[in-house]
């Protein structure tokens, strides 16, 4: 009997743990890693890029089919200093998502060094991020020199 019932509590235990860490992953605040570990980003670097105003598209699968995002960014000595991104084509669950999206990144990439970036989930949402890393890495490209 004492062994049922230290069964029970475990898988209760477990249970609930599962419960909290789900919970946890669906938060709706912002959150992005500026180190070179996680997912969808580069690792952070020494490169040096021009100055300037810079544009590019970035593209992720989502449950509906492919979404696209542009970005658009202003880099000042490696200082992304300006920042917009915005939906060019969405299916309305995933628009819902990406303007979750838009209305954080801003808070987690304005005054960040462009090699620390590491865009993760931002708002809520986690899949626009593969996007924007995209986008991304295609600015940096760009940009170097």
């Amino acid at each position: 009997m004492t062994n049922l019932l230290r069964t029970r509590t475990a898988l209760a235990t477990f249970a609930g743990l599962s419960v909290v860490g789900a919970l946890a992953g669906c938060s709706a605040t912002a959150a992005a890693s500026t180190g070179g570990s996680g997912g969808g980003g580069a690792a952070t670097s020494s490169a040096t890029y021009k100055d300037g105003s810079y544009t590019a598209p970035g593209t992720y699968a989502s449950p509906g089919g492919a979404e696209h995002i542009s970005v658009t960014l202003t880099l000042a000595k490696n200082i992304i200093t300006a920042l917009t991104v915005t939906t060019v084509q969405a299916d309305p669950t995933a628009a819902a998502y990406e303007g979750m999206f838009e209305a954080g990144i801003g808070a987690v990439t304005i005054g960040k060094e462009i090699n620390s970036l590491n865009i993760g989930v931002v708002a809520g949402s986690s899949l626009t991020s593969m996007g924007f890393n995209q986008a991304l890495a295609a600015i940096k490209a760009h940009a170097a020199g």
